[in-house]
């Protein structure tokens, strides 16, 4: 058998094929990245709907006179545990409203906490600039200090 007759790839060729695979590796990484947060921030975009649109309403369901009132109620739910737990009709006291299934976690939160632990809650009566939890839930926003694709924080969301 003759050199010439020797079938195989010199360390050169693997050298530079193994190259261009790190080449494409390090050009679709980012890529992936972007499609991966901007997966999360569609999620997170659902549950913030979701979650205010419950709110909402609950809101209405008490306007409606649907849900019981004591006087100086704001009409928003105590917690958003209530979307979920129901409260009773009262144009049919055998009846529960729900508003929810299950409270959606935020995308952006640690594993592990509860769905509802992993929200920030504004109550009706802090400001929008500074959203602070009180004796009701007017609106949720992410507790995430990260910032989407669009250069506006999450929690502003």
């Amino acid at each position: 058998m003759t050199r010439r007759d020797a079938r195989g790839f010199t360390l050169l060729e693997m050298a530079i094929s193994a190259a261009l695979v790190v080449l494409l590796v390090a050009l679709a990484t980012p890529m992936v990245l972007t499609a991966l947060k901007r997966e999360k921030e569609q999620e997170l975009r659902t549950a913030l709907r979701q979650i205010r649109q419950a709110l909402d309403d609950y809101k209405q369901a008490g306007d409606d006179g649907r849900i019981a009132r004591r006087p100086g109620d704001t009409g928003w739910p105590a917690s958003l545990g209530v979307l979920v737990t129901g409260v009773p009709d009262t144009l049919d006291p055998k009846r529960r409203i729900y508003f929810l299934r299950r409270i959606p976690r935020d995308p952006f939160a640690a594993d592990g906490a509860d769905a509802d632990a992993t929200w920030g809650k504004r109550s009706s009566d802090s400001p929008p600039d500074a959203p602070a939890p009180g004796a009701d839930v007017y609106d949720v926003h992410s507790l995430s200090q990260a910032v989407g694709l669009n250069g506006v924080p999450y929690r502003d969301w």
